[in-house]
């Protein structure tokens, strides 16, 4: 990993995405564990993650996740899911981040000069773009060890800096990884916790 000590770091943490990589890896992440291995690595501004929630349930697998990141050092950015009905008349839930992810990176640019984005989605690559013409570096923490790589080429390309998230794992998976905690359970579709959750569809992500 490449940074230095004097900057000043956002993260921004696609919630379902950084999940799902994880889980096609294997092992459980430690948002405590995470948090403090940047916070080593420069000045940490900022650490935002998005997931989107549907509110009329009376209990959600993922508010525990939720509620301890937003006690715990994160900024989190949530939105209620829209449902719709698509073209066969199946019910779909939509919960996409994407833009609000990417108005706060433009935001935080200014103040920021290296940005971490946990995630893959190739959707980014001009985000990233954008930002390094501003100046900020960017390093992508994805993976391509799982089948099929959870990273888009051509976000890997364009970013300053790659991160294989199976190389930090020694350092920030949780005790006891590979066991989820029964409130944390959440059932995966493609390897997704929080789509199966939601019902999202894979042209949600």
């Amino acid at each position: 990993m490449i940074f230095y000590s004097q900057e000043r770091i956002g993260l921004f943490i696609d919630g379902s995405n950084l999940y799902a990589a994880a889980r096609a890896l294997g092992f459980d992440i430690d948002y405590k564990k995470l948090l403090e291995l940047f916070a080593e690595k420069g000045i940490l501004v900022r650490a935002f993650y998005y997931t989107a929630l549907i509110e009329d349930q009376e209990y959600s697998p993922i508010r525990p996740l939720v509620d301890w990141l937003d006690y715990n050092g994160y900024t989190m950015v949530t939105k209620p899911t829209k449902e719709f009905t698509d073209a066969s008349g199946r019910r779909k839930i939509k919960g996409n981040m994407d833009i609000e992810l990417a108005i706060d990176v433009m935001e935080m640019a200014e103040h920021l000069e290296h940005i971490v984005l946990f995630s893959g989605d190739g959707d980014f690559r001009r985000l990233v773009e954008a930002v390094q013409r501003k100046g900020v570096r960017v390093t992508v923490v994805s993976t391509v060890r799982s089948q099929p790589p959870m990273v888009a080429d051509e976000l890997r390309r364009q970013a300053d800096n790659f991160i294989e998230l199976a190389e930090l794992q020694p350092m920030i998976s949780r005790a006891g990884s590979g066991v989820v905690r029964e409130e944390l359970r959440m059932p995966t579709s493609r390897e997704n916790p929080e789509h199966e959750l939601m019902g999202l569809s894979d042209d949600d992500i």
